[in-house]
């Protein structure tokens, strides 16, 4: 039975506020993006009807032929492809949403592709074998299709969801709108960013926008789809998908919306551990690691999510002397040259490196023991890894604290002793990610930070998971035997976590890291911008 919204106590004075805001958003918007010269390629899903004035205006909504902007279907994966086909064939409406159709407009590879469909779930889960309910506020389905997961939403889960605001939207929508604009009208005003509220049908190729997020995608500009506090306050994981965004497409955030990631940052230690692992990962493990870094830390997340290194870099941007010889953006700048959205790796991997950096902190070691550990994970065998070290290691490394002045030559016998001896403080720095009170004892060398918010978010599972990483490093070095029949990474096995092929990573990452220190090369400051950025200039033409 429907229910009034004028009677039912259930729509409270804030929903009929958010409603408020969000109408005149859009309208605010849209006039906005009426008033621009619009591509040739654009045109007016609305055009048969008269330009309205007031909070809801079909005549502003957009759609571009994605012929025009060179989208090449052939980017869609075929699993994705499988899934679309399967429902279109069965009588549903299925288009591909979200940030895999912003990445395909950028000309880049999407980290994954995101279905919505006008089946339920029910009737989604009839159509595929292997299929999954999950998610409990926005459940979702997880398709499994020939090696790959797809994940398949139902614009009838999200419309429920929201019943009481529809009610009242409703009534601002004239009848002569088409249900399908309003369907996906509807479900765009639910989501997280303007740039992620696109909707691609490549059957027909059409892309459907209603936020104005291709004008934004233009702009390189990353705001809210509804006032950016309200958006946060609803969903506080929206905070971390931003910054992801934006370190991952060099992006920038509206004033707006930096303003309320400020004002609202440490509302995300209401999330579940689990998830803000998850995200971590997605900054850190799909090629846009170091600008992730500096975004967390630019916004007062890094010391919520990795204490440590948040006070470790907020010390280091005090000393202006060590802003040339950086090691921890050093390392994710390597870790970046090895990764990308459809090539990253497991969180074991950079999880191992951040112990890796907390220990050199803590503990400083001279040069060639840096060189013999990295090597020895690297080449796989003791001998191979003395052998290196005597032939390149030459000049100093400038990293402060974590390195060392030059010593006197060490004799081999003492080199390995003291590898030995550093792998096994590495292998016990996982603790201060999995527990509070070794959290608080690394922090100790940094008394002026600010109070530890008590935060881990990696599990004593996943924290034995990395630990192992180092088990035979730090006992008989020398009968260690990991040798490789290539040295080409395995992207596969990184993926799945494989040791011994994340060893393999994380010496390379570390030996690159070590010869950016070198004294004798030239270095340079600052963050790196993003490689391989298409002029956004040159879309939309």
């Amino acid at each position: 039975m429907a229910i009034s919204g004028r009677n039912d106590p259930l729509l409270s004075t804030a929903l009929f506020r958010r409603l408020r805001f969000v109408l005149s958003q859009l309208q605010r918007w849209s006039h906005t993006s009426a008033g621009e010269n619009e591509s040739a390629t654009l045109r007016d899903s609305g055009s048969n009807l008269p330009p309205k004035k007031g909070p809801f205006d079909p005549s502003t909504w957009r759609t571009m032929d994605s012929r025009t902007v060179g989208i090449n279907k052939s980017a869609i994966s075929s699993s994705t492809w499988t899934v679309l086909k399967v429902l279109q064939k069965k009588g549903f409406e299925a288009y591909l949403v979200g940030g895999c159709v912003r990445d395909l407009l950028l000309k880049r590879t999407p980290k994954d592709f995101d279905v919505i469909t006008t089946a339920s779930l029910k009737q989604i889960r009839k159509q595929f074998h292997h299929c999954r309910v999950i998610g409990r506020r926005f459940p979702i389905c997880q398709v499994q299709v020939l090696g790959s997961i797809i994940e398949v939403s139902s614009f009838s889960t999200i419309n429920k969801s929201n019943k009481e605001r529809q009610q009242v939207v409703l009534s601002e929508i004239s009848d002569n709108c088409d249900e399908k604009d309003i369907l996906r009208w509807k479900n765009c005003m639910e989501r997280d960013f303007t740039i992620n509220g696109l909707f691609f049908d490549p059957f027909d190729s059409t892309i459907y926008d209603y936020v104005n997020g291709i004008r934004d995608i233009k702009a390189s500009k990353v705001c809210t789809v509804i006032p950016a506090h309200i958006s946060f306050k609803e969903d506080c994981a929206r905070i971390l998908r931003g910054l992801r965004i934006v370190a991952r497409l060099g992006f920038r955030f509206s004033k707006e919306t930096a303003t309320a990631i400020r004002d609202l940052s440490s509302s995300v230690i209401t999330l579940e551990k689990s998830r803000l692992l998850m995200e971590l990962n997605f900054m850190l493990a799909y090629g846009a690691a170091e600008s992730s870094i500096y975004l967390l830390q630019k916004y007062q997340l890094l010391q919520v999510l990795l204490p440590f290194h948040g006070a470790y870099l907020a010390h280091q941007t005090e000393d202006k002397s060590t802003e040339r010889t950086n090691m921890l953006m050093k390392l994710f700048s390597n870790v970046d040259k090895l990764f990308a959205a459809d090539r990253p790796c497991d969180c074991t991997l950079w999880l191992g490196l951040l112990a890796f950096h907390l220990t050199l902190v803590n503990h400083p070691q001279d040069a060639p023991v840096v060189w013999a550990f990295a090597s020895i994970m690297y080449y796989g065998r003791w001998t191979r890894a003395i052998e290196f070290v005597r032939q390149n290691v030459q000049c100093a490394v400038q990293f402060v604290p974590e390195i060392l002045l030059p010593a006197e030559t060490k004799s081999d016998e003492l080199l390995l002793e003291e590898t030995s001896h550093f792998a096994s403080l590495v292998k016990s720095s996982v603790d201060a990610f999995t527990c509070i009170d070794a959290l608080q004892k690394s922090l100790a060398r940094y008394p002026e930070s600010s109070p530890c918010l008590g935060l881990v978010i990696v599990s004593e599972k996943m924290g034995k998971s990395v630990s192992k990483l180092f088990d035979g490093l730090e006992t008989d070095i020398t009968s260690y035997g990991k040798k490789r029949e290539t040295y080409d990474i395995n992207y596969a096995l990184l993926k799945k976590g494989d040791p011994d092929e994340t060893r393999f990573a994380m010496g390379k990452i570390i030996m690159d890291t070590m010869n950016d220190g070198l004294s004798n090369r030239e270095t340079s400051s600052g963050i790196s911008t993003h490689r391989g950025h298409v002029p956004l200039s040159s879309l939309f033409k």
